[in-house]
């Protein structure tokens, strides 16, 4: 069983400064030399840089302590030591960063590129030459290096996926995935085939980027408080651009067709009522199994009443798929797929 790594805990310490030189000119025929001690150098940073190339937080679970560079030490001839190297380490995008210590939010790192510093290096020490003055002559100190910052972090992934797959254990999210992507993901005709969050790439136009597409594992009554998958995974809806609620067509009692989307509803409310703002299109899958004489029209115009665009399709025939895919680009087209907004970091404590 693969394990889809989304949480880890680490360690990061900056580099402590260089100590401070006590020194003093050496020259013939000058037998006293004014000091010349040069300054320790800083040590390194330590940031947290969000990187396309990253999946998953599994290279933590092999490595939960990272240490920057510490400062070199200052020299005579008022030669200060050299900076240590910052330490950048890559994360994925979509990484929230936690103080562990405070439990507070530093940041969300979506953007490719973006950074945050997450510990800091610490002073170089003065050499004796910096504390020369009128009345101290010819000092013979020098400061030693500070300490780095140290710092224990929690970081969590919040996939960044253009459309994400919800719904009941066995509603047809697997099938759907693999029958618009090239996803392997496994499918079961039992629950809970779905173990971790699946992705794959969608191509409508080959001039743009692929969209993303993610199935979150089924979600049942009380997946919020911990029941089933849910609760961990139902994080990663939080970065989702448009949600597809999948569900069984052949579950759907006609005469109320809107009881079928209550209890992912339900969820979803109680985990985070945001979630229920997001674009919502509700897709009936498996309709190959309805059937002759059932009313799909009127089921379909019940959801678009409700403010929901349905689209019935089958994973396994392939009806459908077209009509919902070229409704997916008419949405990418006109920028009905922005992202939400990166949560902000939680004000520092006061004092």
């Amino acid at each position: 069983m693969s394990v889809f790594h989304d949480e880890a805990e680490i360690i990061v310490r900056a580099g402590a400064g260089g100590a401070g030189c006590v020194s003093f000119q050496r020259a013939p025929h000058r037998p006293r030399g004014r000091p010349d001690g040069g300054n320790g150098g800083a040590g390194g940073d330590v940031y947290l840089e969000a990187s396309p190339h990253c999946r998953t937080l599994v290279h933590f679970q092999r490595r939960r302590f990272f240490r920057a560079e510490n400062g070199r030490p200052g020299e005579g001839g008022d030669r200060q030591g050299r900076n240590g190297v910052p330490l950048v380490i890559p994360v994925p995008l979509g990484t929230l960063v936690y103080d562990a210590e405070r439990g507070r939010l530093l940041k969300e790192l979506v953007s490719p590129g973006e950074r945050l510093l997450v510990a800091r290096g610490g002073r170089g020490g003065k050499g004796n030459a910096h504390f020369v003055s009128s009345r101290l002559r010819s000092p013979r100190f020098a400061q030693p290096g500070e300490p780095g910052q140290e710092r224990r972090l929690r970081l969590e992934l919040s996939l960044l996926a253009d459309v994400g797959l919800i719904g009941r254990p066995n509603a047809g999210k697997t099938s759907l995935l693999k029958a618009l992507t090239a996803s392997r993901a496994r499918v079961g005709a039992f629950p809970f085939t779905t173990l971790t969050p699946q992705l794959g790439a969608l191509t409508l136009d080959p001039a743009r980027e692929p969209l993303i597409l993610a199935e979150v594992p089924g979600l049942i009554p009380g997946a919020h408080r911990g029941k089933g998958l849910g609760l961990r995974f139902l994080r990663h809806l939080k970065r989702t651009r448009l949600l597809w609620q999948v569900v069984d067509a052949t579950d759907i009692d006609p005469d109320r067709p809107l009881t079928a989307l209550e209890p992912v509803e339900a969820e979803m409310r109680a985990y985070d009522p945001q979630l229920l703002t997001r674009p919502r299109w509700v897709i009936l899958t498996k309709t190959d199994l309805l059937p002759p004489d059932y009313p799909l029209e009127a089921v379909l115009k019940a959801l678009e009443g409700a403010g929901f665009p349905a689209f019935p399709v089958s994973a396994l025939t392939g009806d459908g798929l077209p009509a919902l895919k070229a409704a997916l680009t008419a949405a990418a087209g006109r920028s009905a797929l922005e992202p939400p907004p990166p949560r902000e970091a939680a004000p520092p404590p006061s004092a």
